[in-house]
């Protein structure tokens, strides 16, 4: 069996920085599949959270400096690396100062949800595409987790499936809860668009909430994911829509998640 690429995009990753469950998945995983063989790269985004001299992140010139667009802006994107401790991985960082240098993750200090978390988005799954194109590392796996990755798949079936670095790769979406309730701004569809994506395809975006973003990764990737937590009821009546249309995987985190995963990556590149 070749050597599989798997690329991992997540909102955060142990031990730079951990607010939620999807922190601690990716430190484990990532690192089980790079003991088993497979060649991993990982993208979080460098929320201001993240001290960057304690955990000796440093920018990457060759990578950073292309812009991306998001809706009529366009934003330089800075790319930083670091290495975890006692493993030998390596994780890029999205950065950029207007969307990321806050010290917060996506509520401020009075519990409000930051009203750009949506062109955060966009940014990150952007910034994630990009990159890769310019590290010309064709990945087989791309592995999205949590909502703030959701659009990837979508880019990936869309914008950049005749590039020749994704024209073979497939997307797997793992789904966490949240209990965020916020709504974006009306020209949510406008900023997320790209090549070849008309409105006919953001239909899943038009609640402008983060379950939408949850609802488009369902949509578009190739494998979708249930973790065993114990989901609200809207994300719960996503699993249930989605059920008719997509084969919905429940991997438990216990002792046997290495072994699922493993599994899961070599029958999606079959």
């Amino acid at each position: 069996m070749s050597k599989l690429r798997i690329l991992y995009a997540a909102t955060e990753i142990n031990p730079f920085l951990q607010t939620t469950k999807v922190a601690e998945f990716l430190q484990t995983l990532p690192q089980g599949m790079q003991e088993r063989g497979m060649e991993i790269r990982i993208f979080v985004p460098r929320f201001g959270l993240i001290n960057e001299r304690k955990n000796r992140l440093h920018e990457v010139v060759r990578l950073s400096g292309i812009n991306i667009a998001v809706g009529d802006d366009e934003k330089p994107l800075i790319i930083k690396v670091a290495s975890i401790p006692n493993a030998k991985l390596q994780v890029y960082f999205i950065d950029n100062e207007d969307y990321f240098h806050r010290k917060s993750v996506f509520v401020d200090k009075n519990n409000k949800f930051h009203q750009d978390n949506d062109e955060r988005a966009i940014f990150f799954c952007k910034g994630v595409l990009e990159t890769v194109k310019k590290l010309g590392w064709a990945p087989d796996i791309v592995h999205c987790n949590d909502w703030m990755t959701g659009l990837i798949p979508m880019y990936l079936k869309t914008t950049y499936k005749k590039d020749p670095i994704f024209k073979d790769s497939k997307s797997m979406f793992t789904v966490y809860n949240h209990n965020y309730k916020h709504k974006f701004d009306g020209d949510l569809l406008e900023k997320v668009k790209m090549l070849d994506i008309d409105d006919s395809m953001l239909e899943h975006l038009k609640t402008a909430d983060l379950d939408s973003f949850i609802k488009i990764g369902m949509e578009y990737a190739d494998s979708v994911i249930k973790t065993n937590e114990n989901f609200s009821d809207n994300i719960n009546e996503l699993f249930n829509e989605f059920m008719q249309t997509k084969s919905i995987n429940t991997v438990t985190a216990d002792d046997t998640l290495l072994d699922s995963y493993y599994n899961l990556y070599n029958e999606l590149s079959r």
